[in-house]
């Protein structure tokens, strides 16, 4: 499945595939960006597309990256499992329940639970 914009709770989603290229540059979180403005208000990463980097918030990518978002008023999604990275850090567990208090940038274990809020959000 390549990336594609769906309609999911009535939010035009960019559905980024799982077996898609890695987000290791701030370039390539810009060509989703890119591809987000054919319409898609919404960008939904799987977590396995991050670079191991977005995880380690020493590294400062994670926050590159979800400036890049904020900065083009699009909301990052990052789609899966993230619990081992959870285990191993707290301050990433910080920011990962500091981001899904807030608009932009939100944390979620499936697209079930994108919808879940993308419909608690209308």
């Amino acid at each position: 499945m390549p990336d594609e914009i769906q309609e999911r709770a009535g939010v035009p989603v960019l559905v980024c595939d799982p077996a898609g290229p890695t987000v290791a540059t701030e370039q390539d979180a810009l060509d989703l960006i890119g591809a987000a403005f054919a319409g898609a208000q919404v960008v939904a990463v799987p977590a396995n597309r991050l670079d191991e980097r977005f995880f380690s918030l020493g590294t400062r990518f994670a926050g590159e990256v979800m400036q890049k978002f904020v900065n083009y008023r699009l909301r990052l999604v990052v789609v899966g499992d993230i619990s081992t990275h959870l285990d191993g850090s707290s301050a990433l567990r910080a920011l990962v329940h500091e981001s899904n208090q807030a608009g932009h940038i939100w944390f979620v274990p499936d697209l079930d639970a994108l919808d879940e809020r993308l419909r608690a959000m209308a």
